[in-house]
């Protein structure tokens, strides 16, 4: 069973792993960490709680919390898009949090709109989810950070470096000479 508790040891336990704080506003974290339950009870994993989650794990990869977009978000902004984790600074009130603008690429983002019933005039929210793409146009690449040598197998290089916190460009696709490509 997942307990509030044990969603805000883990957020704990990330945070501290990689220099972070959690919100200093307690109800506002209180929030977040029941969003993240939430989401964790209903869809099997812990989906941001600031995003629309499709539903379909394959899709939310990329904001399964801490989300890929994190990092970059934190270092540039002080805060990570929903504001869960936070800089020092931000934290011990030297820095406010500010609006981070959405790193998550259009195509991956569900969205939600209402509509008014054609009957009974009540509204009705619907939820248009991205499409996965077939198996064979999934274009996984090994991917291997310059500076450390991490690698890691996915579509595109991560945002920043998990071991070394080196930047997105800093990455570079491995290919094996006589293996087809793609």
């Amino acid at each position: 069973m997942i307990t509030l508790e044990k969603v805000r040891q883990r957020a704990e336990s990330d945070a501290k792993t990689y220099g972070y704080f959690l919100n200093p506003d307690p109800e506002f974290l209180q929030n977040l960490l029941e969003g993240l339950k939430e989401n964790e009870e209903r869809l099997g994993y812990p989906a941001c709680p600031c995003r629309l989650a499709s539903g379909k794990l394959d899709l939310d990869r990329d904001v399964i919390c801490p989300c890929d977009y994190r990092d970059p978000d934190v270092a540039e902004f002080g805060t990570c898009y929903c504001a869960l984790y936070v800089r020092k600074d931000v934290y011990e009130g030297k820095m406010p949090v500010q609006p981070v603008p959405e790193r998550r690429p259009k195509e991956k983002q569900v969205r939600s709109y209402t509509l008014p019933s054609e009957t009974s005039g009540e509204k009705k929210t619907e939820t248009s989810t991205p499409t996965l793409k077939p198996p064979s146009e999934i274009r996984k690449k090994l991917w291997y950070c310059k500076q450390c040598g991490y690698v890691v197998f996915r579509e595109d290089p991560p945002y920043i470096c998990p071991i070394c916190k080196a930047k997105r460009e800093m990455f570079a696709e491995i290919t094996i000479q006589g293996l087809p490509q793609g």
